[in-house]
């Protein structure tokens, strides 16, 4: 049916380009019928500029706009495309003279001007998963032929992409929803790792959240200090899990625990006698075994370096509301060493429910600064398959779920697992992931 009405829109802004000639030559129409004709077809065209195509209702005014620029975009070419061809055709054949494809002209190129430029920003602002390569070069190389159409041609297909993508998300998540098939019987408190904090400014799990509630899950965050030792946090971490027992009248909590946040659990459990307090701990990408390459910089960087990146983070995260960041602190508890008596010490607690995820990416392409610097060092001195940050291995403790990645040549970073820049990546919905993360935690009456 879409296609049909594409095609027909096509017709119509192919007969408004032409139809100085077509009511005046080719199709003769008596006064005012022409002129009648013209009018409708300007009509047509300015509501169609207005509103290109309507779009699932349900969906965010972002993502309807969106597709609108598809859409006008898509007409566009299939439009210059068709009247270039027709024209080449009639003055080669003799059957349109230079004036007549000049009075074409008049009119077909301002209407393909403004189709294209309404597209063009449309999809510029709007589509989520247009890079920064791929906007600039939309602005600057619109106008060299064949890497125009390239380009145009990439945009259009991730606009494409993503409003399919969003499509089929919010049919899960209204499936998931009806089903509240994460009204787990605990609540979760979802545990950031180091260098973020999760309930300020930023959200750090992304989209996460939102989308559990959606399907009937109670969320709370961890709210430990961006960065310290993990006994500091994992002392933070167990005050925050007895204020949300303590609030919901809950017995046990669900702990989804990423990167450092899985040390600072596991301590919390084990040592701070949290355990009784906690059905099941889910790890993503803890370094459960240490950072190698942490270990390596924290023992050949310069003395002055490590203290100098030490007092501008600590001063930066006391400004924003830690009260005694500790960025040494909180590095040094993630070497291969500290880790190794970490594990010696930090037993797991029976009745505690240990399962952990883990993710790699396959090429340093796959992330942006910084992890495509620290995978290739977690390459050299790990020597296996990692996210940027975590080797596959050490982020392996209890029930082993599975390694997220994806086909071809991108994966999944440190980052992706998170869903730290909101990014809708090609066979990994991250939202999805930790939907069936947390149903299964339901089904197994956690």
């Amino acid at each position: 049916m879409e296609v049909f009405k594409r095609v027909l829109r096509v017709a119509a802004l192919l007969a408004l380009g032409n139809s100085l000639i077509l009511f005046g030559r080719v199709w003769p129409l008596p006064f005012p019928w022409g002129l009648l004709c013209i009018a409708g077809l300007l009509v047509f065209f300015i509501c169609f500029n207005i509103r290109p195509r309507k779009g699932d209702p349900s969906l965010s005014l972002r993502l309807r706009s969106m597709l609108g620029g598809y859409e006008l975009l898509l007409c566009a070419v299939w439009v210059l495309l068709l009247e270039t061809a027709g024209l080449i055709w009639a003055g080669l054949t003799g059957r349109m003279d230079f004036p007549n494809i000049a009075v074409c002209l008049l009119l077909f190129l301002p209407m393909a001007a403004i189709l294209l430029l309404n597209g063009f920003f449309r999809v510029l602002v709007t589509c989520g998963r247009l890079r920064l390569v791929w906007r600039l070069a939309l602005l600057f190389l619109w106008w060299v032929p064949l890497v125009n159409l390239i380009v145009l041609g990439k945009a259009l297909s991730l606009a494409r992409a993503e409003y399919r993508f969003a499509l089929a998300r919010q049919h899960l998540e209204t499936l998931h929803a009806e089903n509240q098939d994460c009204a787990t019987r605990y609540p979760l408190v979802l545990v950031h790792g180091i260098f973020f904090r999760d309930w300020q400014y930023i959200n750090y799990w992304g989209r996460i959240p939102q989308a559990l509630q959606k399907c009937g899950a109670t969320v709370y965050y961890g709210s430990q200090q961006s960065s310290a030792p993990v006994a500091r946090s994992a002392g933070e971490l167990k005050a925050r899990v007895e204020a949300v027992l303590a609030e919901t009248g809950a017995e046990k909590v669900n702990l989804i625990a990423h990167s450092k946040g899985g040390l600072d659990s596991r301590y919390a459990i084990s040592r701070l006698g949290l355990g009784p307090r906690v059905a099941s701990l889910t790890t993503i990408n803890t370094p459960h075994r240490g950072c190698i390459f942490a270990q390596h910089l924290l023992e050949t960087l310069p003395r002055w370096l490590i203290g100098w990146m030490e007092k501008r983070y600590n001063g930066l995260f006391h400004a924003l509301g830690d009260a005694q960041p500790d960025f040494l602190g909180g590095v040094n508890d993630l070497t291969h060493d500290a880790c190794l008596g970490f594990n010696e010490s930090v037993p797991d607690v029976e009745g505690v429910l240990y399962q952990s995820v883990t993710s790699t990416m396959k090429s340093p392409r796959s992330a942006a600064f910084p992890l495509d610097f620290t995978w290739r060092l977690v390459n050299k001195y790990d020597k296996e398959a990692n996210d940027g940050l975590v080797a596959e291995s050490s982020a392996r403790w209890g029930n082993y779920l599975r390694t997220l990645t994806v086909p071809g040549r991108r994966g999944i970073s440190h980052g992706d697992v998170i869903d730290l820049m909101r990014e809708d990546i090609e066979g990994f919905d991250v939202r999805e992931f930790y939907t069936e993360l947390v149903k299964d935690l339901k089904e197994k009456g956690l």
